[in-house]
């Protein structure tokens, strides 16, 4: 499917994938609402909000406005959470929770890139301690994800300090590029938004998967091929051998705190009801 094994005499190449709903099937922080609930870093109400932004957000997703709107509020929402309480309870939740919901597709996918000798990147607009943990979780061998300020006393500041967003992912890719010796002309890039339009315009092979209707009408406009990821699969089913790889995933741009992550689909919620219908 994705041709021979890469010549090791040519420059390297990788394979940047999006996350959620390209490799996962729902918003890789909103899953964890359930956990944050539970170590008292959101109330219930949240959840039960979590649980309707989870559905809206498979349905359609959030465009370009939604998500700057979220941007702007969840700094202030998130602000004191401990760092390392999220980081605790996504590792107690992880297999449970991203488990189930890691596409079948998408895993073939990542083995048959690293099978060709390319790279595997994860490239998400959610933060580095759900990001990291899911990349180790998939064998990636770096993450690009959002990042906060952590203060002295081990806690979110509140001050966004790196948003791996829009034309944020395509720069990444490109330092990364750059640092690594990729040939993007000849690497992949797989995504389900028209959010992520920067990203697929710098590779050479984009794919577009499970897209939206912007990025599905882009898709036909330019000829990109379209993917549609429906099996979740718990990769322990895929591979009865399955362990945690040995290795931690490497970091290309740290990330932003899941727990701030994981509130922004509320600022969706609130933004649209704001919205006249």
């Amino acid at each position: 499917m994705l041709g021979h094994v890469e010549n090791h005499s040519l420059p390297r190449t990788a394979a940047f994938f999006d996350l959620d709903k390209t490799v996962i099937a729902k918003s890789s922080t909103l899953t964890f609402s359930k956990s944050f609930y539970q170590g008292g870093l959101i109330n219930r109400r949240a959840v039960l909000r979590t649980a309707y932004i989870q559905f809206v957000f498979l349905a359609g997703g959030a465009d370009h406005e939604q998500m700057e709107r979220m941007r702007e509020y969840l700094s202030a929402l998130c602000k004191g959470w401990n760092v390392q309480q999220v980081k605790e309870l996504v590792a107690e939740t992880l297999h449970d929770l991203i488990d189930p919901i890691i596409y079948d597709e998408a895993a073939s996918l990542i083995e048959e890139h690293h099978a060709a000798g390319r790279d595997v990147v994860i490239v998400s607009t959610s933060g580095s301690e759900v990001v990291e943990p899911i990349g180790e979780l998939l064998g990636a061998d770096r993450v690009v994800a959002t990042r906060m300020v952590v203060g002295e006393d081990g806690c979110f500041t509140g001050e966004v300090e790196y948003y791996a967003y829009g034309p944020t992912k395509a720069e990444a890719i490109r330092e990364l590029a750059a640092a690594e010796g990729y040939d993007l002309s000849r690497c992949y890039a797989y995504s389900d938004s028209a959010t992520d339009l920067p990203m697929l315009e710098t590779v050479g092979h984009p794919y577009a998967v499970n897209p939206d209707r912007a990025l599905r009408r882009e898709a036909a406009v330019r000829d990109w091929p379209v993917l549609l990821f429906n099996r979740p699969v718990r990769l322990k089913q895929r591979l009865p051998a399955f362990r945690m790889p040995p290795r931690p995933a490497l970091v290309a741009a740290a990330a932003f705190g899941a727990a701030a992550a994981a509130t922004a689909g509320l600022v969706w919620y609130a933004s649209r009801r704001r919205q006249p219908a």
